[in-house]
């Protein structure tokens, strides 16, 4: 049986959904999909970003509730009227963390930075890497470099 870990960009997936579709990414029907053969991934990972907004809080049970480990991170709003809230450096040191112990790795997010942290785990460890990510909006470097790409269209969508 292969053994797979999920990490998800939360932030990444909602607004590249939001923004192509105008809808919601559906991780019931993701789960369903990547757990058809029967097994429960042997680890999953929601990154996302704290808030004390009710729909937040509860959208983050959602994600426990269907099975994953759900990391929050503080928004950080600073003087200067930029912010910053962004989970790259986080999954990345997690994937790699975890890449030695499974078979294959899922990443739900279509940002290049990633790019390297694909190749170095594929080099490293010889996992097979899937990507998740919305076309037009996920970046080429990440497609041409993952094993194998699998682009977010309508029957993994939640329409508003």
């Amino acid at each position: 049986m292969e053994k797979v870990a999920v990490f998800a960009d939360v932030q990444n997936i909602y607004y590249t959904v939001r923004d192509k579709y105008q809808a919601n990414f559906d991780y019931n029907k993701f789960w369903c999909a990547i757990t058809s053969h029967g097994s429960a991934p042997y680890a999953a990972r929601a990154y996302a970003i704290a808030s004390s907004d009710p729909k937040q809080r509860q959208f983050h049970h959602i994600l426990r509730g269907i099975g994953f480990d759900v990391k929050l991170k503080p928004y950080i709003q600073r003087s200067d009227g930029s912010a910053k809230g962004d989970w790259d450096v986080g999954i990345a040191l997690d994937v790699y963390e975890i890449a030695s112990q499974v078979d294959k790795v899922i990443l739900l997010s279509g940002d290049g930075d990633f790019e390297i942290l694909v190749e170095r785990i594929q080099s490293r460890f010889g996992v097979t890497v899937e990507v998740y990510g919305v076309p037009g909006l996920t970046a080429n470097n990440l497609i041409n470099r993952c094993d194998r790409y699998v682009p977010i269209e309508e029957e993994l969508l939640i329409r508003r």
